[in-house]
């Protein structure tokens, strides 16, 4: 019996240490992989607040982007749209897509609460399939993630954020 508790305990530890360091260079390797995909703004696909669809193919050429990853009960989230809604007219030459898993009457809801829902620059959608956070690999709410005008990754910001950083590193 000892015998076997002799060749049976090392298997199972080198099995053991196999299997988590397996685990550790996939998640480092998709790390790696995701990193590499949201250097340019990614593929996306998702519902407006008119039940429409918003793509890449609805951005505009040339145009600073900023998705916001909200929630409308997030306190943060709340404070960080009520600082950009202050000084709008300074995200003019700017488009912001608002991203949230909630259903559309929520952040429909939320996008009148600040009175963003008119703006030609400003967009109000719904992640439906819960794939933003994946595709952008953000973790937190709220969560913004820059794009200059060539498509490339500024920078990706959990948290709140002062205005002034914002507009800083879009122009």
């Amino acid at each position: 019996m000892k015998k076997y508790l002799k060749l049976i305990i090392p298997i199972i530890f080198i099995s053991l240490l196999t299997f988590f360091s397996y685990q550790i260079v996939t998640k480092i390797n998709h790390k790696k992989e995701v990193a590499a995909n949201i250097k340019t703004i990614p593929t996306f696909k998702y519902q407006n607040i008119n039940g429409g669809t918003f793509s890449n193919n609805n951005l505009k050429v040339d145009t600073p982007t900023l998705f916001i990853y909200f929630n409308s009960e997030c306190e943060y989230c709340n404070e960080e749209t009520k600082m950009i809604q202050e000084r709008i007219e300074q995200f003019t030459p700017n488009q912001l897509v608002f991203v949230s898993f909630e259903k559309a009457k929520k952040i429909e809801s939320f996008a009148k609460k600040y009175n963003l829902q008119n703006y030609d620059n400003i967009h109000f959608v719904c992640d439906t399939k819960v794939t933003f956070a994946a595709t952008f690999d953000v973790q937190s709410l709220p969560c913004l993630v820059l794009y200059d005008k060539n498509q490339q990754l500024i920078e990706k910001i959990k948290g709140q954020t002062k205005v002034e950083v914002l507009l800083k590193k879009l122009q």
